[in-house]
């Protein structure tokens, strides 16, 4: 029988060394729940404003999207922190280089689908990260209340939807259609208080039905990029 951490860390390894691939390099089949990916992206662990849910999840490969919708994000990324240097924020799992079945998600089969976690203020207003580690499942197992409070943090609406449309912005200048956002219908409101919601609140379309988990620790974003028939 082999030894599982000498498998464990070639397979790191060879992750670790994918090359990186071209915008017009990446081709999606099918649909979000129902696809695959040639020559995926793999987004940057970090930046200025920003940080990946977990290290190990990019080492393991699990943060692969169309490269158009990673040129998209980083895109995103850059304004916030020209606007909102402040601002702390986290993406959350987007899926294979080569797409397929990505346990335990539903979708995210196609490099399309992305996770932000939420963005969120401790009890002086500061920006921190979302903690993330194995003992709350990199972040999916926290559950916030009715009013978005989890221990002594706070969802920040305001950064969510000032996210969204720097988002749509940068989607509609790369010619990449955002199909929809899922988070928790009854948080949804909150949105609507924010100085950005109505430059996004005819734009984005959410989705209104509940979903098998609650999205209330991350917004699923969908994206829209001409794909291919599955094989």
């Amino acid at each position: 029988m082999k030894n599982p951490i000498i498998c464990f860390s070639i397979l790191a390894l060879s992750l670790l060394f994918v090359s990186p691939s071209n915008s017009s390099d990446s081709i999606c089949y099918g649909t979000t729940s129902k696809g695959k990916l040639e020559n995926g992206c793999k987004l940057p662990s970090g930046g200025d404003n920003f940080t990946s849910y977990s290290g190990l999840g990019v080492m393991l490969g699990r943060t692969y999207v169309h490269c158009k919708v990673s040129d998209v994000i980083k895109t995103a990324y850059k304004s916030l922190n020209d606007q909102y240097p402040q601002k702390v924020f986290m993406y959350g799992e987007t899926g294979w280089a080569s797409g397929e079945s990505f346990k335990p998600h539903k979708t995210h089969q196609n490099g399309l689908s992305v996770d932000f976690m939420v963005p969120v203020v401790d009890k002086a207003g500061k920006s921190v990260p979302l903690p993330t580690s194995t003992f709350n499942k990199f972040g999916y197992d926290i559950e916030f209340d009715a009013e978005g409070r989890y221990e002594d943090l706070t969802i920040d609406f305001e950064a969510i939807t000032a996210h969204l449309l720097v988002i749509k912005k940068a989607a509609d200048a790369k010619h990449v259609k955002i199909w929809r956002v899922i988070f928790d219908p009854k948080l949804q409101p909150f949105l609507k208080k924010t100085k950005s919601w109505p430059a996004i609140n005819d734009q984005i379309q959410f989705s209104k039905r509940k979903s098998w988990v609650r999205h209330d620790e991350h917004y699923h974003v969908d994206f829209d990029v001409p794909c291919k028939p599955m094989p």
